[in-house]
């Protein structure tokens, strides 16, 4: 395969970005896009001199594609996803996976009865300092995992209009913690409530989560912050590491001295390119279907826990 054949459903906010990654991409072929929007869809047509669908599954019959990126609104992941699976397209379909746990696992289930490919969108496992830290940790430089502190927040954007706090923002830290430790989640316990008249759902969340081997998860998320804040902070036995995802940078305190060198790069960017090479290669993806299984069954805990004002076991759902 000289050339991947890709097309991206959605060009909206996350899904134009997809577009742009992948119209500059040596190795892709651009060669549809479709969007229920006739307007957004147009000026995606004539930017990057592509074909436009308003129906997608129009493009899966008429168009010669390989692979799909699936940026639409979480509520319509699963549909889209099952399409494209019929049709035998590989799949990276952005965070979260679907909007309950039955459409993750019917899409899990039909990638691997297709015999296709099916990704999960969890960019920050791209970021560089992510990857830095994920080194660090495993060469053992702060020692044995203690815990972790998540902060994301910021301004409410009111572009998203179909899921809340938890599901937009903290399924981010939440799979990073489980990439970073190693380790799968155990039980949740979480707060949620909504401030915000305009906001339908929870605009802000607090959640607890205990992983394997004794280790520690707490993530603070919002939509009330009036600027935005993308950290992690891992404490170990011999040391702490601290994330800016933002800037890109990472800090070692109480270990021996680092080479905390990084160079940046686009997540999204290493992400296509990792989801692309395992099109053309045949190798197991970096993030799979089974891992957003895995992230959205954490923040669906959290998101019961704040019902309940309970703890939540992962093996209860």
């Amino acid at each position: 395969m000289d050339k991947v054949k890709v097309a991206v459903i959605g060009v909206g906010a996350m899904g134009k970005n997809h577009v742009r990654v992948y119209s500059k991409m040596e190795d892709v072929d651009l060669v549809a896009v479709s969007d229920v929007s006739k307007d957004l869809l147009d000026l995606t047509v004539k930017k990057y001199n592509v074909e436009g669908f308003l129906n997608y599954e129009e493009m899966f019959e008429s168009s010669d594609i390989d692979a799909v990126s699936v940026c639409v609104p979480t509520t319509f992941h699963h549909d889209v996803v099952m399409s494209a699976i019929k049709y035998g397209k590989h799949v990276l379909v952005e965070k979260p996976i679907a909007f309950t746990l039955n459409e993750a696992e019917e899409m899990v289930k039909a990638a691997k009865d297709k015999g296709v490919i099916l990704s999960t969108g969890h960019v920050e496992r791209f970021n560089p300092a992510i990857q830095k830290a994920k080194t660090l940790i495993e060469s053992d430089v702060i020692g044995d995992i203690v815990s972790a502190s998540a902060k994301r927040v910021g301004p409410y954007p009111p572009r998203i209009k179909d899921v809340g706090v938890s599901i937009d923002l903290a399924i981010h830290d939440l799979d990073v913690m489980y990439y970073l430790f190693n380790e799968p989640a155990i039980q949740v316990y979480a707060t949620m409530g909504s401030i915000l008249e305009k906001c339908e759902y929870e605009d802000h969340a607090e959640v607890m989560t205990k992983f394997g081997n004794d280790i520690t998860g707490i993530l603070e998320v919002n939509w009330l912050t009036p600027y935005k804040r993308r950290e992690i902070e891992i404490t170990g036995t011999a040391g702490i590491i601290s994330v800016d995802y933002i800037d890109q940078s990472i800090d070692v305190y109480g270990a021996f001295a680092q080479d905390l060198k990084i160079e940046h790069t686009e997540p999204l960017k290493e992400e296509l390119t990792s989801f692309l090479n395992s099109v053309k290669t045949g190798a197991d993806v970096e993030i799979s279907g089974e891992d957003g299984l895995n992230a959205l069954k954490m923040v669906l805990a959290a998101k019961q826990s704040s019902i309940k004002n309970e703890p939540v076991n992962i093996s209860d759902l």
